[in-house]
């Protein structure tokens, strides 16, 4: 009994997987403690063998070592278009982290191993319901059909462009710093304008003791005022999901 074995085809599957795992492991939501290795590694062979008749068209067998070569590649691939979209959805825990730094909370900065965040209060709020709006909006599935997209404008074994990689990647970071200062910027100026009062209140009444005062008083505006600022969070997310599924499906 002979079997036909597509020698093409599996080493297709192989290369599309990689890619794919490597970008789970660095792109959010998926990269996580929350999401075991296992079921990554499951994920990203699910994909390949769905995507593999379209992404592996026009893929030729080559000798072992120009196969190692393509590996390195795609892995290569993979962990680019992961840090554009971590790069992307870094920006809501930048925006958390300049409302503890602004609030006074940094000094209440810690490691959280399980969603891999290293911030204070207000960045690890911010980034886990921004990583809540993923799933509930079911934005992860625009993630990985820009992903699905990318093999269209990288195709498998394509040599990666390196200038036109760190264009991307500094608009990447820069849209990052922008939509962080957006997303922080006018709670920023509100306790500015606080810190302001108090400086002046120590002016006209010398006797009130604002040290006491001051850093209550903050705390409790940079509560109330990110309460607030939290509910344009959804609209946020979900120009981060279009913007980062844009970004690695090969679109400006």
């Amino acid at each position: 009994m002979n079997i036909p074995i597509d020698q093409n085809y599996i080493e297709a599957v192989v290369l599309i997987s990689v890619r794919i795992v490597l970008f789970l492991i660095i792109a959010p939501p998926f990269s996580y403690q929350w999401f075991p290795l296992q079921v990554k590694g499951m994920l990203s062979v699910l994909l390949a063998l769905v995507i593999a008749p379209q992404a592996a068209r026009g893929y030729v067998q080559g000798d072992t070592g120009t196969f190692i070569v393509d590996l390195v590649t795609e892995a290569v691939t993979g962990a680019l278009l992961g840090f554009l979209v971590y790069g992307v959805f870094s920006a809501v825990q930048s925006a958390g982290a300049l409302l503890d730094l602004s609030g006074g909370f940094q000094a209440a900065q810690q490691y959280d191993p399980a969603a891999d965040i290293d911030g204070a209060q207000f960045s690890r709020l911010y980034q886990t319901t921004a990583l809540a709006l993923l799933f509930v909006s079911d934005g992860y599935q625009l993630v990985i059909g820009g992903l699905v997209r990318s093999f269209e404008s990288i195709p498998l074994t394509t040599s990666v462009d390196w200038n036109s990689v760190a264009q991307t990647l500094t608009g990447s970071i820069t849209q990052m710093l922008v939509a962080a200062l957006q997303i922080a910027g006018p709670i920023m100026v509100v306790l500015f304008l606080a810190n302001v009062a108090l400086g002046l209140l120590t002016r006209v009444a010398p006797a009130l003791n604002v040290y006491s005062l001051g850093p209550p008083a903050l705390a409790l505006a940079t509560v109330v005022l990110s309460g607030i600022g939290i509910v344009a969070l959804p609209n946020i997310v979900e120009f981060l999901v279009q913007k980062a599924s844009q970004l690695i499906a090969g679109g400006s």
